[in-house]
Formats: structure tokens, sequence, C-alpha cells
């Protein structure tokens, strides 16, 4: 996540149908919604409130490129490579900083050096792309290099002004910000671009469920974050069963409803009230073992389902289920 001031001026930016444009793939090795996603988009409000480009709140202030983010860090340590986002040549390299997030009590000063382990590409016509917070040691291209559209340069990191694994793309034209979700800057949110910098159409998802579960307690935020198992077989004498969601993208007045059915009833349903933006968080519920069970005491064997929901305005913005065994 990079931070500053976004500038749209009264630039003349070209069509994206116009030939001199360049056109953009994503900058990650991976399927947007299956392993990957859009944590923020570029900020389009110029005071201190955040506005995306779909007058949504997926961003920071002065937030100047999009965060194509990883679902957890033990996706980060197999590896998924940074891929170049269109024909260029390199012009700058950094590769010298740790991989820890800002919000460890160890991280280093980042000051002058947010973007972390990044690289800077040259498209020609004015045109340039950053890649930011990329994993220490693993840049692959040198200043200088020529790289086709979707060139391997390194793969996604944890370096700089970041607290979870993501590459921030910034696109610039003649050195100002251009969202590529939304280039010409006579449109707004509410009078939207139909045309976009991207090579293939990217659906606006304003948040979503990154990853839902069941376990025996509630669990940490730093094992949500790191990637833990969201199921499994328990035994009947566990002292609880809890259902959780793990979330992104969360607005105010958002509502996660949870929902825990055991094989013969309800164990428990429950909405929740998000009272604040929050980029990435997680909410649960769960009962503990009842009195009297199977068969003397305990949970009852069978399939356990969790249904858990963010829910937006009325609306259900995205659902998952997941199933556990009790024997």
């Amino acid at each position: 996540m990079i931070r500053g001031a976004v500038i749209f001026t009264a630039l003349t930016l070209a069509s994206p149908a116009q030939a001199r444009d360049p056109v953009f793939n994503i900058p990650l090795d991976c399927t947007l919604g299956q392993d990957c996603y859009i944590q923020k988009y570029v900020d389009h409000d110029p005071s201190p409130a955040v506005q995306d480009y779909q007058c949504g709140t997926l961003a920071n202030d002065g937030h100047k490129g999009t965060d194509f983010a990883l679902f957890d860090l033990n996706a980060m340590a197999r590896g998924v490579d940074v891929l170049s986002a269109a024909p260029g040549r390199v012009r700058a390299v950094r590769d010298n900083m740790p991989d820890i997030s800002v919000r460890d009590p160890d991280a280093p000063d980042i000051t002058g050096k947010e973007c972390g382990n990044g690289i800077v590409v040259d498209h020609g016509g004015g045109w340039e792309t950053q890649y930011c917070h990329l994993k220490l040691g693993s840049i692959s291209v040198k200043r200088g290099q020529k790289v086709l559209k979707g060139t391997p340069m390194g793969q996604v990191g944890l370096s700089g002004e970041t607290e979870y694994p993501h590459v921030h793309l910034s696109v610039r034209f003649n050195g100002q910000v251009v969202d590529p979700f939304s280039s010409d800057p006579d449109f707004t949110c509410a009078n939207p671009n139909p045309r976009s910098l991207w090579q293939k159409n990217i659906d606006y998802i304003g948040g979503g469920l990154l990853n839902v579960g069941i376990s025996t307690m509630v669990p940490k935020f730093s094992e949500l974050k790191q990637g833990i198992n969201s199921s499994g077989e328990f035994t009947t004498n566990v002292p609880a069963l809890v259902a959780w969601a793990y979330v992104y993208g969360g607005r105010n007045g958002d509502i996660v409803k949870i929902r825990l059915l055991g094989p013969s009833s309800k164990v428990i349903t429950q909405e929740i009230k998000i009272n604040k933006a929050t980029a990435l968080f997680f909410r649960a519920a769960g009962r503990k073992q009842p009195k009297g069970g199977w068969p003397k005491g305990g949970w009852p064997k069978g399939t356990y389902i969790a249904e858990l929901s963010l829910i937006r305005d009325g609306k259900i913005l995205a659902e998952r289920s997941i199933s556990a065994q009790v024997k």
C-alpha cells in the first residue's frame, strides 16, 4: 500500500481504444477470485476521505495504485510470480529490503522506501508501471532489460509499507497517476468510463470472503493471515464448535451472517454488524459442547455445515459454505 497525493489534473489522456495507449494484463500469475484478489484501488477523492472508481471505499487516502493480493502468507511462501503488465524496458530495480509487516515491532524504518523491493518498467510514450512489495531476493530482471507482457520479474512479498502479501501496481502517464480502471479524468464514479486499460475485463468486487472454516475455538487473526486449515474431523468431546469468516473490504453497516448446522438441528445463527470500514477482519460464532449429547455428553456424530455470508445494503455480496465431520 503506497500513500501520497493522487493527482488528477486536466491531462489529455488518450482513450484506451487508441493504439498508442498500453493495454495491461494483471501483474500476478494467478486467477482473480480463486487464488488472488484486489484489496485496494486508486483513491479518486482529493480530501481525507477515500473513494475508488466505483464510489466505494476500497482504498486508502491517497492510494496511488491497485493492490493485487494473495489470500495468506502461506501462498506467498509457496511463491507467486509478479509479471510485467505490458512490454517495455526495466528502468529501475530495488531488491534489498526484508519481508516483514509494517505492524511488526521489529520492522525497519522504511522512510523514502515505502515501495519496498520494486521494479519500474518504461513502456514508451510517457507510460510506465511500478511494482512494489516484492519478495527479498526474488527479482530476476535488471535495469535496461527488455521485458514482454507476462515476463516473470520476481515474486510477491511483504517488503516496504505493507501488512499483507501483495503487489502494488502503479500506472503513470508523464509522471502522473492513472487509474487503469478509469483512465480518463473527465469521468467519475457517478459518470463512469465504459472502457479501461485492461486487456481483459476485470469485474469490480467491493469486498468478499477470503476463507471460511469450522474449528474448535475462535482462531487468532495472525493464524488467518498466515493461512490455516478451514475444516477437518473432530471427536464428540471437543470443547466447542466455531464457524468463522475471514473478510476483506468491509464497509460500515455490512453484516456477516454465520450459520452452523448440525446433523439434526441448528447449532447457531448470528448476524454481526460491522461498524466501520475495515480492509481485513474476521468474525466468528459458535457454541460450547452441549450437555447430554452423544452418548454421554458431547457432540452428536455426523456432518456439520457452516454457511457464511457478507451482506451489504440487504444483498448478499459473497457467500460460502464448508463442512466438517464429528466422529
